[in-house]
């Protein structure tokens, strides 16, 4: 597998084929630390989608895949993960130098995504329907799940492979085929999963990867009349269209959208530990993540000694090369998205919240590595009410906002349109687990900034999206339940009695 050091042509995945786009086109595909090209991608047309999703089609109604032994399908994806863990490292750096971010923080991505792999090649044998209590003593009643059929899969930049393999992994695994449409800024480690899957014998079809570096592409998909289910991990915004377009032809939908979640750092919190968690919580990954904790709302107990920690440790905080492995803070990966985070900060210094360190980009580091796009760890002492503690920034943005009480905490943290993550520092498990309860969020983490692991269900409440990701219930977003109802009597039913 090529890292793409020097320039490269992509090519489409349609039909277990790598092809050219129909008419010839592509883009251009830059490192966003450096400026530098990375590859030209090829630049699907709609006969191109139409040909993928037609080619996923097939490959479902054929039955081979959808009918296939789940014990085989499971070797396959198993021998998915083994590529991919073999191939790591490779795949960390064509990662970092397609988005920007720190390779420490790829390398740990791809542990992740191996274990995803495995976690659905284990519930493909483990999609169980049920035996259910018959309506009359001479029936027997189960269901069976079915897979849904052609699932269109559409994710973001900000982690390309790892939330490609959140709906990939459990799609396969369900007996879906599926149409994968990278974000056209990300696409490299997409083309690179295709080419594993045909490695592993996933068939022909049913795996089609398609790029392209308009909004319109991801639309097509979406509106498409021969895709079954939509699993799409975006912006809140987009989210709407999302539903709205796939609403028109009543497809299955999976959102996982924005975010603006919370840490609350209680008076009885290990100081140092909660420092550290609220520091990595908004900072990894440069803060361009849906469940980044970038509201830290602390208790006035702990309030100033919190702020002063957090402000020296996050100042120690090294933004730069993202292939230096000693790098936190990679790059951030669009022009947009930079220009977006600095409208931010202007914004937030303009309604007067207190900037406590950064607020800027690094200029120096910029011009060090010619055209790439950087921001320093950002912090703000502000109000619920401004609207950087209110609106998404994705970026390396925190807001710190004082409060009293344990209500005045569970208060703060719902008084938001999200609810897809939320941290919670105590040491009274009482209270923390309380608290817990008390957060309209998807996911809450005591004590520990990490909270995301297959096996563990992953989405949000209100905005910030519905369904289900990287648990066992997800499987059940990509099926459909089949009643069967069985007439087991000696004597035959003659409704009608003639």
């Amino acid at each position: 597998m090529t890292t793409m050091a020097t320039p490269t042509r992509t090519q489409l995945l349609i039909g277990g084929s790598w092809q050219d786009a129909s008419d010839g086109a592509f883009y251009d595909d830059r490192n966003p630390a450096t400026g530098a090209l990375l590859a030209e991608v090829a630049q699907a047309s709609r006969a191109d989608l139409d040909a993928a999703v037609g080619s996923a089609r097939k490959a479902f109604d054929n039955g081979k895949w959808a009918t296939m032994a789940a014990s085989r399908r499971a070797k396959i994806l198993y021998k998915m993960a083994q590529l991919i863990g073999e191939r790591a490292k490779d795949l960390a750096l064509l990662e970092v130098r397609d988005n920007g971010k720190a390779i420490s923080t790829a390398k740990g991505e791809m542990s992740a995504i191996v274990d995803c792999f495995e976690f659905y090649a284990g519930a493909t044998t483990k999609n169980f329907g049920e035996s259910l209590p018959p309506p009359l003593p001479t029936y027997l009643a189960t269901t069976v799940r079915e897979p849904a059929g052609v699932v269109g899969a559409i994710v973001p930049w900000n982690f390309p492979l790892l939330l490609a393999s959140w709906k990939v992994a459990p799609a396969l695994a369900a007996g879906c085929t599926v149409v994968l449409k990278p974000a056209p800024s990300t696409p490299l480690t997409a083309i690179e999963l295709g080419k594993i899957a045909l490695e592993a014998g996933v068939p022909e079809g049913v795996l089609n990867v398609v790029t392209g570096s308009g909004r319109e592409l991801g639309a097509w998909l979406v509106e498409h009349p021969a895709v079954d289910k939509i699993a799409f991990t975006g912006s809140t915004a987009t989210g709407r269209l999302v539903a709205a377009s796939a609403a028109q032809s009543l497809k299955r939908v999976t959102l996982e959208l924005g975010g603006k979640s919370p840490s609350l750092v209680f008076d009885d919190a290990i100081l140092d530990a909660a420092v550290a968690g609220a520091l990595y919580g908004i900072y990894y990954n440069a803060g361009q993540a849906c469940d980044a904790r970038s509201r830290i709302l602390v208790q006035a107990g702990i309030y100033d000694d919190f702020v002063a920690s957090f402000v020296e440790k996050s100042r120690k905080l090294k933004v730069g090369n993202p292939e230096d492995p000693a790098t936190q803070v990679g790059a951030i990966t669009l022009r947009e998205q930079h220009e977006k985070i600095k409208a931010y900060c202007d914004i937030g210094i303009a309604e007067g919240a207190k900037v406590l360190l950064g607020g800027r980009a690094p200029d120096d580091l910029e011009q060090a590595l010619n055209d790439g796009m950087f921001w320093s760890p950002t912090a703000f002492e502000a109000s619920n009410d401004h609207r950087v503690a209110r609106e998404e920034i994705f970026g390396p943005v925190a807001t710190l906002v004082r409060f009293e009480t344990e209500a005045e905490a569970v208060a703060l943290a719902n008084d938001s349109d999200y609810g897809l993550s939320a941290s919670v520092w105590s040491q009274n498990i009482g209270r923390a687990n309380r608290v817990a309860r008390g957060i309209r969020t998807g996911t809450v983490a005591i004590n520990t900034p990490y909270a995301i692991f297959p096996g563990i269900p992953f989405g949000g409440f209100k905005h910030s999206g519905y369904g289900r990701e990287l648990g066992m219930e997800t499987m059940r977003a990509y099926t459909e339940t089949k009643s069967v109802l069985t007439f087991i009597g000696e004597k035959p039913m003659n409704p009608f009695g003639v």
